[in-house]
């Protein structure tokens, strides 16, 4: 499907549109459709997306901000009528071919009134694009613009429902006010939130997005990490049956063991075999994932500390240690602790981890898990952000249904 992204300017422009449109942009082609952004300013960010620059739609181009002037002191003048003319003619020549138009804020705000207006004109012409509307901010609602807005065209083209379009909006509170200032029932309106793209937000490593996206990781709720070689002393067989009694309280949690057999021990494969047996008897097929059975490569420090970024547990239940680097990692993180309750590891963890006895039933070693991270407010907004409020979510969700196209 061909799909024009309009907006006053798009990235590199700094700005909260201008950064939504860019993941929209990447999104929409990462899913096959045809991508095309056109904006008043901005250039080519991404070799897959086109950009195309029509200058008289950005909202500081000399001539827009001279008719913006003219309508501010509430005069609709025949500079303004030959812009949105203008304007008419060049987007219906640049959008040829186009069959959905999506236009960020220009029917909303009042920066570019002439373009709202050739933009209304058009949506209104037969074999126009499907447009939709995607409306972040309100001029009406909104005091500071109060003394630029006036009666009557085409200052009332930001108050009046366009039947033709599709609505969107990015909150409840926005909805709420659409409706009222619109005068139209509240599923006229749709919500779509904004996002975050949580590989770019925490820099993860490619390996580490490759691993997230082929095991489902941000699904875990909780991501519980033990980062661990693959040796008996890490007693990595009472955190496996930790994680099934923690699907007691999260039907979702999910335990990853990041390192690889240790290397000096032939017995080591022996108990590989024992703890993906304990894995299966158990059912915890999809839950207990020991990364050396999906990378063949050594993971370096960098993927490793991706997961103490991705991690909303650190669980350390070792026989043994020397010292316990992984509780220093973890502070570095901000990661909770729990951990065996030995000398090396209370050294280091004091009075910021939670420590359990070896011989603990591995109920009760879930259920403090459970009693510390359920009131916990970090870590319930950190779930629902990895749950709701992740680009590729949303997308799923949310925007690929709205790309519909009669005939499509």
């Amino acid at each position: 499907m061909n799909i024009t992204l309009l907006h006053y300017a798009a990235p590199p422009v700094v700005g909260g549109v201008e950064s939504v449109i860019g993941e929209h942009a990447r999104l929409m082609t990462a899913d096959g459709q045809q991508v095309t952004i056109l904006a008043g300013r901005g250039e080519q960010t991404d070799g897959r997306i086109p950009f195309v620059e029509l200058s008289k739609i950005d909202s500081r181009h000399p001539e827009v901000l001279a008719v913006k002037a003219e309508l501010d002191a509430g005069k609709v003048t025949p500079r303004f009528e030959r812009l949105a003319a203008e304007l008419e003619s060049e987007l219906s020549r640049r959008l040829a071919g186009t069959q959905v138009l999506i236009a960020h804020n220009v029917c909303s705000l009042n920066k570019n009134l002439a373009l709202t207006a050739a933009l209304k004109k058009i949506s209104e012409k037969p074999g126009a694009p499907h447009l939709i509307l995607w409306n972040h901010d309100l001029a009406w609602t909104t005091p500071r613009y109060r003394s630029e807005l006036h009666d009557g065209y085409p200052w009332d083209l930001l108050r009046t429902d366009w039947p033709e379009a599709t609505q969107i909006t990015v909150s409840e509170m926005r909805r709420q006010e659409m409706t009222r200032l619109l005068n139209v029932p509240d599923n006229r309106i749709k919500v779509v939130p904004n996002g975050v793209d949580i590989a770019r937000f925490l820099k993860l490593d490619p390996r580490t997005v490759l691993l997230i996206e082929k095991l489902d990781l941000l699904s875990a709720v909780p991501l519980v990490l033990l980062p661990v070689r693959i040796t008996p002393r890490k007693n990595i067989e009472m955190a496996i049956r930790i994680l099934d009694k923690l699907h007691g309280y999260f039907r979702q949690a999910r335990l990853v063991v990041t390192g690889p057999l240790g290397p000096h021990n032939p017995a080591n494969t022996d108990y590989f075999q024992k703890l993906t047996s304990l894995r299966t008897s158990l059912k915890l097929e999809h839950s207990v994932i020991f990364l050396a059975e999906h990378t063949q490569d050594y993971l370096p420090d960098e993927v490793i500390a991706d997961f103490y970024r991705l991690a909303d547990v650190m669980l350390l239940p070792s026989l043994e240690e020397g010292f316990g680097i992984p509780i220093l990692e973890a502070g570095l993180a901000g990661v909770p602790v729990f951990c065996a309750d030995i000398p090396p590891l209370r050294e280091l963890g004091g009075k910021s981890a939670a420590y359990f006895s070896l011989q603990a039933n591995p109920h009760d070693v879930a259920a403090l898990i459970a009693h510390k991270m359920v009131p916990d407010n970090a870590f319930n907004l950190r779930l629902e952000v990895k749950l709701g409020y992740t680009w590729e979510s949303i997308y799923k969700d949310n925007i690929r249904p709205l790309l519909k196209y009669p005939g499509s």
